[in-house]
């Protein structure tokens, strides 16, 4: 047997100092207290709202928001004063105002607001810029965070923490941290503008309630660090001394700093080191490919719940930690519109073309791919935010994210959206027993023809063209367009099987992006595409 396996695993002690300990005092009483103010105020989730309910709510959203923003250059271009006194406000808003995608909102309005301008698209100045993921361009944009914005966050967030109240979690989960894995707290100044920028995380976390810092962790210190790397090293030298309830942020982040601790301090899984972790919420990519890999991290059961915080605003959370669907925020600073995510509406590459139709909440159907517009408290009219959404209940507002308008393929009208490739290969990974936790797709010409070149991630041994084969005869089965065009214009498929962390390592070197709200493209296109084959040629 190894000296490995004859080592036993360590006593993880509690180093604190006073300070600490004078809050470990607090804690108990301060959750105490959270658990029943949360038990007061939680509203009981599964019940159907009545259906004028929402669409009223939204009404009055968007009223708010034209009078807020009337005085505007923005508002005066679009005559928010005379759509708030028409007859019917939402049919003039929809017929005054364009739509607008980042690129025109950014050129003929927010670089306006990057200058120092006042009062451009939202009144005063805006002083905090989140940097976005950029997973469906190649440079990162800047979109504004205004003081009302960061209000409507954090009382998403609140209401958030507060529903799990329904679900009787005993006194010592109130009392335990919170663990957000968010970007530096340490944002870059940009003097000509007079303004911060950073990611939303980073943004949100240096502005959290004083209530919360009982909770919040890492910590100010480690919040501020900028490199991943050495964030990553402060979190595992540190996560002895934390009692950690809830884990926030993406997939991904989250599963290697599970496993660095793990790792690190000899563990069967991380609830030997923080017994009271029962939620994890998780936001930005699906979390499906990722859940095996989680399960084997933890020790005893852990609630999955999913939030839809973009970089534009809080948009949904999951209110029912035993139903894998989001609630719509019809009442929280943004008025939503949904395009129908069709041929109609959209050229092959994901652009949103002129004239396209433009639906309310009160005007579409369930189980329809809808991308969606955003009015918003900073100052976005109108906004095509590149998400596609499908609703299992409109009257309930539940709702899914299924992908990006960019993240799709067709090629020849196979119409293959993010949501089928995740299925996909979530079915090849459960039949094949592996953990695909990155995966992307490009679509290539083959001869005369056309082809779809897969890259799977995975730290498994896999039989590629095994693989591939599940995934194509899955992708058949879900989709009819796709099944179709197999047979016809679609004749070749190829597969690379790489080391999870090529991807990783990729996003670093090529994109500059890594930790915090990182997210792989789940399809590449153009310059995107072909950086990624120089990147893996320079590997090989």
């Amino acid at each position: 047997m190894s000296e490995r396996n004859h080592r036993k695993r360590p006593i993880l002690k509690r180093v604190t100092t006073r300070r600490e300990r004078q809050t470990a005092i607090q804690l108990p009483v301060v959750g105490t207290v959270i658990k029943a103010v949360a038990e007061i105020s939680s509203i009981p989730t599964g019940a159907k709202q009545r259906f004028t309910q929402p669409v009223n709510a939204q009404r009055r959203e968007l009223r708010k928001l034209l009078r807020r923003a009337q005085n505007t250059a923005f508002g005066r271009k679009y005559h928010f004063g005379l759509i708030l006194r028409s007859r019917n406000m939402v049919e003039a808003y929809r017929r005054l105002v364009p739509v607008f995608d980042y690129n025109k909102m950014h050129d003929e309005w927010w670089y306006r607001n990057l200058k120092g301008e006042r009062d451009v698209a939202w009144p005063g100045k805006i002083r905090f810029f989140a940097l976005s993921s950029g997973t469906s361009g190649a440079a990162s944009k800047f979109i504004p965070v205004t003081r009302a914005m960061l209000n409507t966050i954090t009382k998403a967030g609140t209401k958030q923490f507060f529903s799990a109240s329904q679900y009787n979690f005993p006194t010592r989960f109130y009392d335990a941290g919170v663990l957000c894995i968010a970007g530096s707290t340490d944002l870059q100044y940009f003097a000509d503008g007079g303004y911060y920028a950073g990611d939303l995380s980073g943004i949100t976390a240096g502005r959290i309630p004083k209530w919360f810092e009982f909770f919040y962790k890492p910590g100010e210190e480690i919040s501020k660090l900028k490199d991943w790397n050495e964030k990553l090293d402060a979190m595992v030298k540190a996560a002895p001394k934390w009692d950690i309830g809830v884990l926030v942020g993406v997939p991904a982040w989250v599963q290697i700093l599970l496993e660095r601790i793990v790792k690190e301090y000899n563990l069967k899984n991380i609830h030997e080191m923080w017994p009271n972790l029962m939620v994890y919420v998780h936001s930005g990519v699906a979390f499906a490919p990722y859940e095996k890999s989680f399960e084997r991290l933890f020790g005893k059961e852990v609630f999955y719940v999913e939030s839809y915080l973009a970089s534009e605003g809080y948009i949904a959370y999951q209110v029912d930690l035993k139903r894998r669907q989001m609630q719509l925020l019809i009442d929280n600073g943004i008025y939503f519109e949904f395009v129908p995510f069709d041929e109609k509406n959209f050229d092959e590459e994901g652009n949103l073309l002129p004239n396209c139709k433009t639906l309310t909440l009160a005007e579409i159907e369930a189980n329809r791919d809808y991308a969606i517009l955003l009015s918003t408290c900073a100052g976005a009219w109108r906004y095509l935010i590149g998400d596609t959404v499908r609703f299992s209940n409109v009257g309930n507002c539940d709702m899914a994210v299924t992908g990006r308008t960019k993240h799709f393929l067709s090629l020849t009208g196979e119409h293959l959206s993010q949501d089928n490739m995740n299925r996909a290969v979530e079915i090849m990974a459960e039949e094949m027993g592996v953990d695909i936790c990155e995966f992307t797709v490009a679509g290539t010409r083959h001869d005369t023809m056309f082809a779809h070149h897969w890259y799977l991630g995975t730290d498994d041994p896999l039989d590629a063209e095994k693989a591939l084969e599940r995934i194509d005869k899955a992708l058949c089965e879900l989709n009819d367009d796709y099944r179709v065009e197999r047979m016809e214009a679609i004749r070749h498929l190829d597969i690379d099987v790489l080391p999870t962390q090529v991807f990783y390592d990729f996003m670093k070197e090529r994109l500059g992006k890594v930790g915090g709200a990182s997210k792989f493209p789940r399809v590449l296109k153009g310059e995107r595409y072909e950086a990624w084959k120089e990147f893996l040629e320079e590997r090989r």
